[in-house]
């Protein structure tokens, strides 16, 4: 598979990946208010790998060519939340996840869902809750909710 700027990317390296963002990582779905979406609301997935050492993420940014490196307090987060590359990394990593195999179809599905009415944003958001009850500091402190739209 090539990546998004034109390099393969062995089938090695997308079980590295996977294997991160099983260990390490999240698969995140929010429901933010937005102004310029037909139904005031988007659903956005985000992707992010946690590690105090900077170079490895950074390796691993270099190998896909997509997401941006955030540092936090004593860590750092390799972090993808455009569409079209959180697509790119869940198309590639996907036969090789295992833990969070099912958190990337829920993930999938809502990215590939094409929003034409109110039914089918609520349908998304509801995903966007059930793929949060996997996250366990969502737990306690959850902004998703369906029925907030």
């Amino acid at each position: 598979m090539v990546n998004a700027v034109g390099k393969d990317i062995s089938e090695v390296d997308r079980a590295y990946l996977a294997g991160f963002l099983d260990a390490d990582g999240a698969i995140m779905a929010t429901i933010e208010k937005h102004a310029e979406k037909k139904f005031g609301y988007r659903v956005r997935i985000q992707l992010k790998v946690t590690q105090k050492d900077k170079t490895t993420l950074e390796e691993l940014r270099a190998l896909c060519g997509i997401g941006r490196l955030r540092k936090n307090r004593t860590t750092y987060d390799w972090l993808i939340r455009d569409k079209s590359e959180a697509l790119f990394l869940l198309d590639l990593i996907s036969p090789y996840l295992r833990v969070k195999r099912s958190q990337a179809e829920i993930a999938n599905t809502i990215l590939c869902t094409v929003i034409d009415s109110r039914e089918d944003l609520i349908k998304i958001a509801r995903a966007a809750d059930s793929l949060s009850r996997f996250n366990v500091r969502s737990k306690n402190r959850r902004k998703n909710f369906a029925s907030m739209i």
